[in-house]
């Protein structure tokens, strides 16, 4: 079954400005450093609102996408693979990010290597 972000909250600059309460060059720079996932849809960048928890950027997901990102995956391709059930996982893995299961998570993006 592939899932996607599409019937979730996505979240502009300026909205992520209010949400974590920083600067538009901040959030910029979280996207920069990875601490955040953003694409274009349909013009400017957006951020699933899942990646954020408590105000702040998902903890687990920076490690993720510098795991993808060394094994050569695209910001596009990280976004098409964190809401899709991984078989390995038999979950979605930004639902094993969001459960704690970091390390099981990293392990699997290491094996799509």
């Amino acid at each position: 079954m592939t899932e996607s972000f599409s019937d979730q909250l996505w979240l502009s600059i300026p909205d992520l400005v209010r949400e974590l309460g920083v600067s538009q060059s901040r959030v910029r720079q979280l996207i920069d450093d990875k601490q955040l996932l953003a694409v274009r849809r349909g013009g400017p960048l957006q951020v699933p609102a899942v990646f954020i928890k408590d105000g702040a950027p998902l903890p687990e997901l920076r490690g993720t996408l510098i795991v993808l990102g060394d094994d050569g995956f695209t910001d596009e391709q990280a976004m098409t693979w964190l809401p899709e059930v991984d078989p390995s996982l038999g979950v979605p893995p930004i639902q094993a990010l969001l459960a704690g299961r970091k390390a099981e998570v990293r392990r699997v993006a290491q094996a799509l290597a």
